[in-house]
């Protein structure tokens, strides 16, 4: 089968590996090369690395639905697009080229969180499952048929990139078994309940600030789901402070929500219930360290999170 890749991040690199060992015919398209980091080195997408590396043709365009994107499709001729994380949508023309149809592995089980954050979003907002659904694309964000689902829980401490890395391998699992159900003409298409959808944004910087006035467990969550990017923060004396992981406890302080405590070597966030523990943290101009290490070398004790 002649298929065209459509994907961005190392969430895609799974599917695209599986479709190169499954021999399908493949051409992928990607994003173009972003700066990276405070020197903004230009840096390829993970999907352009691989492809490079496995002498597969590479299409970068920052909008698939120019004419140039339009037109490097056609010439392709694929019978079948896949879409994993590629973080663009299709036009009406794009999805009218492989005779197939479209096919999406998205990061969460539709209809709910829908959009651009799937997994982020899930961990955020506290879900205890999530797992992946391939669906029919369609000019819709996230709205087309649904294929085939898988499950799985989210463990209690699970950051957004160890989630992440699960659910790309699960979903490369479940597309190989929608293409062996496709060509087996046993494929059933499901149309989503549109009362039940949810939609998550793209996250900005801002989306990890800290409110230590809600409850320990909504602040560990958001820790753990902006954990690497964008990054729980909030500023002490004016200067941001990262939070990259935190541990539920049973401690109370006697002090606001917001205030920080030191206590036999540990770091705590006060909040509405409990005080959250800080396990991991950078501050301004330093690196990530543990907070143990943070304390040997600076004292914040009683000082605010806002």
């Amino acid at each position: 089968m002649r298929i065209a890749f459509l994907g961005t991040p190392e969430f895609a690199l799974p599917s695209l590996e599986a479709l190169m060992r499954r021999g399908d015919t493949l051409a992928v398209f990607t994003q173009p090369d972003r700066p990276v980091g405070r020197k903004a080195i230009l840096t390829p997408p993970p999907v352009k690395v691989f492809a490079a590396q496995n002498e597969i043709p590479i299409y970068q365009f920052e909008k698939i639905r120019s004419a140039e994107g339009l037109e490097a499709l056609e010439a392709f001729a694929p019978d079948l697009m896949v879409t994993a994380a590629f973080g663009q949508l299709l036009s009406v023309r794009n999805l009218a080229v492989p005779p197939l149809g479209t096919i999406n592995v998205h990061g969460s089980l539709l209809p709910k969180y829908r959009g651009a954050s799937p997994i982020q979003s899930a961990i955020i907002a506290g879900e205890t499952e999530t797992g992946v659904t391939t669906m029919m694309t369609d000019k819709g964000m996230d709205t087309g048929d649904m294929l085939l689902k898988a499950t799985t829980p989210i463990d209690p401490d699970e950051t957004y990139e160890q989630l992440s890395d699960r659910l790309a391998v699960l979903g490369a699992k479940l597309l190989l078994e929608t293409l062996d159900r496709l060509e087996a003409g046993t494929l059933v298409r499901i149309p989503q309940n549109q009362d039940d959808a949810t939609v998550c944004h793209m996250l900005t910087k801002e989306d990890g600030h800290i409110n230590a006035c809600r409850p320990a467990k909504a602040v560990h969550d958001l820790v753990r789901g902006t954990n690497p990017w964008p990054c729980a923060y909030g500023l002490v004396d004016g200067q941001p402070l990262k939070i990259f992981t935190t541990r539920r406890t049973d401690e109370i302080f006697p002090d606001a929500p917001g205030t920080l405590r030191e206590s036999n070597g540990r770091l705590f966030l006060c909040c509405a219930d409990e005080a959250l523990e800080i396990i991991s943290l950078q501050a301004s101009g330093k690196k990530r360290m543990d907070a143990s290490t943070f304390l040997h070398g600076c004292s914040i004790d009683k000082k605010q999170l806002c």
